[in-house]
């Protein structure tokens, strides 16, 4: 049977955040992962074809922007594509995208703290995890105290982060040591690589969800959220596309490939290696940024999911005075400082692409099924985004692909035993 359906009082969240405010948390969460973390691995698949990858993730990114966008419009509440597909497809389908979100976007958590341990601490291991463990913590304890101060400082770290990657374009093209024989270096995987390219960054560009997901907090729904979501998506495949090519004709592939620092091995190549530094604090400041806007779109797709009882009921708890859903945010920072200390930055993002394909795989079926007068785009938007989705799914490393599967049958066999237990055989097979 249904969950409880939030109360018009004490467990509603607070509408406080307008366009600009959504639109900053949207670029906090995409700029980040992109340019300073997912071209290495991009570019071990597909060398110089990761600019079509980029310019095919980016095609995919919109499409799914577009039923975000639409979908949120007419269901303005917290969760995304878990209440999407709840309303529109079933809860089977609703918790399977849930599912995918919560587990690909806390492995996402964990690739931004590392991200900014590996830029902000050239030191030994084990400082890296503890300067991404503290920040984590220290990052969760601020969103604990409200999402306007969130929105404030996603601002703040938003701008840092983009001035500081036009000093670091700016240097590249200035050095004099990039050209475009950097560009001949495509990998022998052909059309394979280049589309494994475009699943890998496609981890870049699945920040607009955190509009959606926040579509209980902001001003005006139906309008501020379809405004948001694209024009953050806009700004972002520029900044990458700029910096992309900036990177290749710096240093090319190879060694883009062998990097875990791209940005910094690009701007030492390329003859400008004053500003490393600088390319530093704005990897830090930027993955700081990302890690924030995460924490908040996954408590809040967790609240959704505890409140139609898919997952413990006590994570639906909305603290009395900051008005955030604080359990779902203390037990995901609990994990993600778990996971932290254990994983690779290089082997989360494609577990990560997983779980964020397939909750926009399920996005674009639900919004294919609304009708004519909730919609914005044409259904053939929707039917691009769903095979596109798919086609990256299957295109990820085989390792993704292995460890993606075995959570999503984890945690739909979990929700069939919990169902059973909780309900009469038929009507569990109903849900």
């Amino acid at each position: 049977m249904p969950g409880p359906e939030p109360s018009p009082g004490g467990d509603r969240l607070a509408r406080r955040l307008g366009t600009g405010d959504a639109v900053m948390i949207g670029l906090g969460s995409m700029i980040g992962a992109g340019v300073f973390a997912a071209f290495g691995p991009a570019a071990r698949a597909a060398g110089t074809g990761l600019l079509i990858g980029l310019v095919i993730a980016a095609v995919i990114a919109y499409c799914n922007a577009a039923a975000s966008a639409q979908l949120a419009a007419v269901h303005p509440t917290s969760g995304g594509t878990y209440i999407y597909g709840r309303e529109r497809l079933g809860h089977w389908w609703g918790f399977t995208a849930g599912w995918g979100f919560v587990v690909g976007k806390t492995a996402s958590c964990a690739a931004m703290a590392l991200t900014f341990a590996v830029y902000a601490v050239p030191g030994p291991w084990w400082a890296q995890r503890a300067a991404a463990v503290a920040a984590v913590l220290g990052l969760a304890a601020l969103n604990y105290h409200g999402v306007t101060k969130t929105a404030l400082l996603t601002r703040v770290l938003v701008a840092t982060s983009l001035t500081a990657l036009a000093v670091v374009v700016a240097g590249i093209t200035a050095g004099g040591h990039a050209g475009a024989a950097h560009l001949d270096g495509w990998r022998a995987g052909g059309a394979y690589g280049v589309l494994q390219s475009a699943g890998l960054l496609f981890f870049a560009f699945a920040g607009y969800a955190r509009i959606a997901t926040m579509g209980e907090e902001v001003r005006d729904p139906r309008r501020t959220i379809p405004r948001a979501i694209p024009i953050a998506l806009f700004i972002t495949v520029a900044v990458y596309l700029t910096v992309g090519v900036a990177a290749l004709l710096a240093a090319g592939p190879d060694r883009l490939a062998a990097s875990i620092a791209p940005l910094t091995t690009a701007v030492e190549a390329a003859g400008a290696g004053a500003l490393a530094p600088v390319v530093r604090v704005g990897a830090a400041l930027a993955a700081l940024g990302a890690l924030l806007a995460l924490i908040a779109g996954i408590g809040r797709t967790t609240l959704a999911m505890a409140r139609h009882r898919d997952l413990p009921g006590a994570l639906a708890a909305v603290h009395p005075r900051h008005r955030v859903p604080h359990r779902a945010e203390i037990v995901l920072a609990i994990v993600v400082s778990a996971l932290v200390a254990t994983v690779d930055l290089r082997g989360v993002i494609g577990f990560s692409s997983f779980g964020v394909l397939v909750y926009y795989a399920i996005a674009n079926a639900s919004a294919f099924t609304q009708p004519a007068p909730d919609r914005r785009w044409p259904r053939g938007l929707n039917l691009l985004g769903l095979a596109g989705c798919l086609t990256l799914v299957a295109a990820l490393p085989w390792q993704s692909v292995l460890a993606g599967t075995v959570m999503f049958a984890i945690g739909l066999t979990g929700r069939y035993l919990v169902l059973r237990r909780r309900v009469p055989p038929a009507a569990s097979a109903a849900r």
